[in-house]
């Protein structure tokens, strides 16, 4: 096996939650539809808030990676939802579905053999694959724990 092979697998691992990192569908699993707009006194997020952060951030770093004419959405308010809780279920569904295919793309993106992770990208300021893949990975993590310890004020964790 060869290092280039290892760091990929790693990458990976890292991405879906391996290790101290917090898997995606273990943070939303049975999160009741009455609290996903329920917001504890003192924070300014709710669960909603914070998939769609994670779903808008992730979406928009998988797409400045790969595509050199992307424009990302407005720092700072282009990055968090208008609203404290989703419109409907399938509001929540669709925003979870479309994470998980963003970061089944950056996976994949991490994982073909013709991705150059280290050279940097040409339409940045010297930002990689392997960084990119490294900053989702960590803004996952950050705000998936966010999420859980929303949950355990909210009653609504193990």
């Amino acid at each position: 096996m060869t290092a280039d092979t290892t760091l990929r697998e790693h990458l990976t691992y890292l991405l879906s939650g391996g290790g101290a990192h917090l898997n995606f569908e273990r943070a939303i699993a049975d999160l009741p539809a009455s609290l996903r707009g329920a917001q504890v006194e003192g924070t300014t997020h709710t669960p909603w808030r914070l998939l769609e952060h994670l779903r808008i951030c992730q979406w928009d770093i998988l797409e400045f990676t790969r595509d050199p004419d992307h424009i990302s959405p407005e720092f700072p308010d282009g990055c968090w939802p208008t609203t404290t809780a989703p419109p409907s279920a399938e509001a929540w569904d669709a925003s979870a579905d479309a994470f998980r295919a963003d970061l089944q793309a950056m996976i994949e993106l991490v994982n073909d053999p013709a991705t150059d992770l280290y050279t940097p990208l040409p339409h940045g300021d010297g930002q990689t694959v392997l960084r990119e893949a490294l900053l989702v990975a960590d803004h996952n993590a950050y705000h998936l724990g966010q999420l859980v310890l929303l949950r355990r004020c909210l009653g609504a964790w193990e």
